[in-house]
């Protein structure tokens, strides 16, 4: 149990990482963006690319894929998703920006499907193998590496938001964009900054993930359901939620395969969260009028 318990927050913090952008995207602009899975499916591509054609250390893409996807963050906003705000700036959690990340997650999605085919690819290292034994418990050396990295990440995130002045911009955005507005910030602007953070702290996830997932077009789904999952279970917009959530559905979904097949530790995950929903629907840090 132990050995699950520590494998369950290790792939915690990942789902953790991934929600991270997907609820500051909410959190400041009220908008749900269904492509997040594919972006990290994006995001894995462009660090298997990396590590097979340049022969880089998966770790070190990372100065690659995070500003790659930090600027495909901001172009898709400001070309797509900011006109679709304008045609619905009155409305709190616009529907048409949700139903055009659906329709541009199906399109990368078979782009990609297009390029590389359906089969699974994987990045081989020199650590891939390599496991750390503490006692009875055996890790896998490229989960406590996803771990720490994640890690990191969260706390570099945390800090950017409260302690930088750009930071307190995209927040007083997400208190309120009109009182922003008339305060003299430029809001579109900086809606394009926070969806390219976002995707550029999903980027940070996805080079976490290569050296010991393999990686195939039809992978976000996998990993956009469970971002989806761990925002409703932390609270929508909540970053605190959003990383103690990650950190539950991995837990769970590792110790219930103590009882059931791996096959259906997602499916006892699903019931778990349903239950909890019924018990108090706004998740764990979420305001009762956010549901």
């Amino acid at each position: 149990m132990l050995s699950l318990l520590i494998q369950g927050i290790l792939i915690g913090a990942i789902y953790g990482l991934i929600a991270l952008g997907l609820t500051l995207i909410f959190g400041i602009m009220r908008v749900i963006n269904f492509a997040h899975g594919t972006l990290l499916m994006v995001s894995m591509f462009i660090s298997f690319m990396c590590v097979t054609k340049l022969g880089m250390n998966p770790y070190l893409t990372l100065v690659v894929v995070v500003p790659a996807m930090f600027c495909i963050g901001y172009l898709i906003n400001a070309g797509l998703i900011q006109r679709v705000l304008n045609k619905e700036s009155d409305v709190r959690e616009p529907i048409g920006a949700l139903v055009l990340t659906f329709g541009l997650s199906v399109l990368i999605e078979n782009v990609f499907l297009a390029i590389f085919g359906p089969n699974y690819h994987s990045v081989t290292t020199s650590f891939s193998n390599e496991t750390l034994e503490m006692g009875s418990v055996i890790v896998a050396l490229p989960k406590l590496y996803a771990f720490i990295l994640a890690t990191v990440v969260a706390i570099i995130f945390y800090l950017f938001l409260h302690k930088s002045e750009l930071g307190r911009i995209i927040r007083a955005v997400g208190q309120s964009r009109n009182t922003a507005l008339l305060m003299g910030v430029n809001v579109p602007h900086v809606f394009n900054i926070a969806f390219g953070i976002g995707l550029a702290v999903l980027g940070t996830a996805g080079v976490a993930l290569i050296p010991f997932y393999n990686v195939h077009p039809s992978i976000g789904s996998i990993f956009g359901i469970k971002a989806f999952l761990t925002v409703l279970l932390g609270g929508l917009g909540s970053i605190p939620g959003a990383l103690l959530g990650g950190l539950l559905i991995g837990i769970v979904e590792s110790l219930c395969t103590m009882w059931v097949p791996s096959t259906l530790s997602s499916v006892v995950v699903l019931y778990a969260f349903l239950l909890f929903l019924f018990i108090r629907p706004s998740g764990l840090f979420g305001s009762r009028h956010d549901h």
